[in-house]
């Protein structure tokens, strides 16, 4: 199983063997950008209202997500961030800031 350290790891040597070299920061958030917003067209075509087109075909969110992912981990491996650490500290500030917030909201009882 690959651990967030693994997939850091794994992608910078990638990067090394086969990238040349990490885009820059500013390239590399234009590119999770764009990667987001393939996915949020696959999203809205496949449970939306959207129809698909001939260039959506062949499409699968398992593989745009991983881009998304793959370019989340350049730009934090290209800016030290561990993002092991980056995620536990998160998740410990949205169970303080969170614990009670979602069972109170009325728009998510069913």
């Amino acid at each position: 199983m690959m651990t967030l350290k693994n997939a850091q790891q794994e992608v910078d040597a990638w990067i090394k063997k086969h990238g040349v070299r990490y885009f820059s920061e500013l390239t590399n958030m234009a590119i999770l950008t764009e990667e987001v917003g393939e996915v949020a067209r696959l999203m809205s075509r496949t449970y939306g209202d959207q129809s698909f087109k001939k260039s959506d075909r062949g499409k699968k969110l398992d593989d745009e997500l991983a881009d998304v992912l793959f370019v989340l981990i350049c730009i934090a491996n290209q800016t030290g961030v561990d993002l092991t650490k980056a995620l536990e500290k998160n998740l410990k500030k949205k169970s303080k800031r969170d614990s009670v917030r979602h069972k109170k909201n009325k728009k998510l009882k069913r």
